[in-house]
Parts: C-alpha cells; structure tokens; sequence
C-alpha cells in the first residue's frame, strides 16, 4: 500500500470525518506508532494508531466496499453513541467492528422513529448528510387536523424559521391503507413530505410554523434507500453491494468496481437499496405512487 494523509486513512476506516479527525491532531489526541501524530502526517497499513485509550490499525487503501448498515430506530432511542442520562441509543446493538466503528448518517431526535443509516466509512458518511449531495429525506406525518390548501402551499413555497427559510420538495396526502403508524381519522391526518436537508427538528418546525402539530414523525427514505414493512423496528438491515453503489452515486462519489462486499460471512439480516435515482438522471419523486395514494392539489416553487 502506497502512504496516505492520516486523517483521510482514520476517516476511511469509520473514526469520524476528516475535519474532525483533524481537530484530533491539532489537540494532540492521537499518536502513531507511540508517537504524537502531526497534521498531514503519512500512514500505511500496518501502522498503529492510537485515540482516546483505542487502538486502530491502519488497513490497506479501500480493500472492500464499506458497508452501510440501514436501522429501523424505534421512539425512544438516542443518536448519541452514548449518554450521561443511560438512556438507550442507536449503537447499544449494533454489529461488532474490528478497528473501526460505525458513524451515524444524520439524526433522529428521541421522538422520531424510522430510517437511519450507519456506515463504517467516514468519507461517505459525511457525504451522505452534506447539503451539497442533494439527498432526498422523506418522511411520513402525522398532524393533527387536515392540512388547507393555503397550509399546504407555505410549506412547498418556504416558510420562516429560526435558522433560515425551509421548503419541502413534496407533499403527499396518505389514505388509511398507506397511513405506517395507523389510519387517519376526522383528528388526524397522514402526509408523506421530502426534503434535501436535515436541520434539527426541521420537519416539525415547518408544520408549528403553519400552526399544525406532528404529532407522530416516521423517516422512510433516506435517498435511494427506502424502509419497508418488513424491516422491523430495533434490528438492523446490511445493504447490498449494488444498493451501496447506488446510494454513494448519488453523493458524488463512485467506487472501483473491482472491490467486494466488505460484509463478514456472519451477515446480520439485509436488504438491497431501492433506487431513487441516478444523479445523471435524478427525478423529484423517486416512489412509484400507490393508485390510493392522492396527490394533494398545491403550487410549487421550480
């Protein structure tokens, strides 16, 4: 293996993203080979690094696919890799990883259940949530009272929030057969909304700021990844290598086709990815929308 840069080695091997690893450096928090590691400092495989007590040995340059993990996170769970509260979180169950760990794609506050994605690749993972990649998230609501076609307007138009103006890209009325948590009823209604980005709490902020309450938020898509009735909330669903392909096209970035399914043979349960779109082709809407599925009648901003 020819040398590479530190940081890019321990972001590829799932340590955290290269700015923060950088960081790391800076503060004197990592050594090589028992010495203090520099900024911009060479590595190869074989070399031991060591962070906060941990030990990571540096393996050759992109050997396999990293692997993508997709889980179903229930109500309740945190996306902290730990917390002075005890309170459980996304990792407590998650697959072993030799010199490596697995990074979150994103949040889901405590109250929002649904698609997360982990990784073991730093580089994907902070291509995955950066705005620049353009990823569709898509998520199914519940408020409370039926939206009006004026609500409904504001929310694809932009509304006003604290931390900047936000749309949503999509909006879509759910019949009861559709509904994931339950059926509507005359208190309730379920939509099924997209958006490109992930601010804290952005999806319930934008329905507060047309004066309805979520009062039940489930993360379905995550770009070409899509969660189905058969993944079960608390377990975890490898991707296969096409479906892994697939979603880090999306982001910009393509692997060499030589490299193989980084999964060991004990797998934990998997599933493939579901497309939503090449970015030499890459359409708004990505399902194939249900005959009882109505489209909610609204103007958009292009």
């Amino acid at each position: 293996m020819s040398k590479e840069r530190i940081q890019k080695a321990l972001a590829r091997q799932g340590l955290g993203s290269r700015r923060l690893i950088e960081t790391w450096i800076k503060d004197g928090l990592i050594k090589v080979n028992d010495e203090v590691a520099g900024l911009g400092q060479q590595v190869e495989a074989g070399d031991v690094v060591m962070y906060s007590g941990r030990k990571i040995i540096i393996r050759s340059t992109q050997e396999t696919l990293p692997r993508v993990l997709l889980y179903h996170k229930p109500e309740g769970e945190i996306c902290s890799r730990s917390d002075p509260e005890g309170r459980p979180t996304i990792f407590d169950h998650a697959p072993g990883l030799k010199h490596s760990r697995w990074i979150a794609v994103g949040r889901l506050d405590i109250n929002t259940s649904g698609l997360i994605l982990l990784t073991d690749d730093g580089d994907l993972a902070n291509k995955l949530m950066h705005p620049s990649s353009e990823l569709q998230r898509e998520y199914a609501v519940r408020v409370m009272g039926k939206a009006t076609p004026e609500q409904l307007k504001k929310l694809t138009h932009g509304v006003q929030l604290d931390d900047g103006k936000a749309r949503f890209e999509d909006i879509v009325e759910t019949s009861n057969e559709d509904a994931p948590g339950g059926s509507s009823t005359r208190f309730n209604r379920w939509y099924h909304v997209v958006l490109m980005e992930g601010r804290n709490r952005e999806v319930r902020r934008m329905w507060e700021a047309v004066d309805l309450k979520v009062s039940r938020l489930i993360r379905v898509r995550y770009g070409s990844v899509v969660m189905t009735k058969s993944n079960r909330p608390g377990r975890f669903y490898e991707l296969e290598p096409k479906g892994i392909r697939e979603l880090a096209e999306l982001a910009g970035l393509e692997y060499d086709k030589s490299l193989k399914s980084g999964v060991p043979v004990a797998k934990v349960f998997r599933m493939s990815g579901r497309k939503q779109i090449s970015r030499r082709g890459r359409s708004n809407d990505t399902r194939k929308q249900s005959t009882n599925r109505k489209k909610v009648k609204h103007d958009k901003r292009r």
